[in-house]
């Protein structure tokens, strides 16, 4: 006789992802709209990854220090961006952060040379600075989707 009720871990997984996801998709709309990452966004984002606890996904976090040290060169990102991409960093560990980082920051070059293209076939200069959370919530739900497919970033 076959059981066919889901398990506990399995459930577990799958509040985690709904949950990793809905968060990343309400930080893209907050910096879109406002321009700013809620804190209880973040800690939200965080506290996904404490629900499947491994201790060495907590070195996740690290992954943000690269955008820290930009923030301190140039000050151009701010600081619910290097907050998101730490929170995230505990959900994908530090390879499927930095996978993630890697990933967003390409997305966000794509979009952005299609939008200068676009601007220059328009004859318009406007230079535009766009939020970093959605091209991050991109490349952390698509390192989160590698990582739990079996492939290990």
């Amino acid at each position: 006789m076959q059981d066919n009720s889901i398990g506990q871990g399995s459930l577990l997984f799958m509040l985690q992802s709904v949950l990793f996801v809905a968060l990343l998709l309400i930080a893209s709309v907050f910096d879109v709209k406002k321009r700013i990452i809620p804190d209880t966004v973040c800690i939200g984002v965080a506290l996904t990854g404490l629900m499947i606890f491994e201790p060495s996904r907590l070195l996740g976090c690290f992954s943000a220090i690269p955008f820290f040290i930009a923030a301190l060169m140039n000050g151009k990102i701010g600081g619910g961006d290097i907050k998101l991409t730490a929170a995230a960093g505990i959900v994908l560990g530090i390879g499927g952060g930095i996978a993630a980082m890697i990933i967003g920051l390409t997305a966000m070059l794509l979009f952005y040379a299609a939008y200068a293209i676009t601007q220059r076939l328009r004859k318009r200069e406007r230079k535009r600075a766009f939020p970093l959370a959605p091209f991050l919530s991109i490349g952390c739900i698509t390192a989160y989707l590698i990582s739990t497919g079996g492939i290990t970033l």
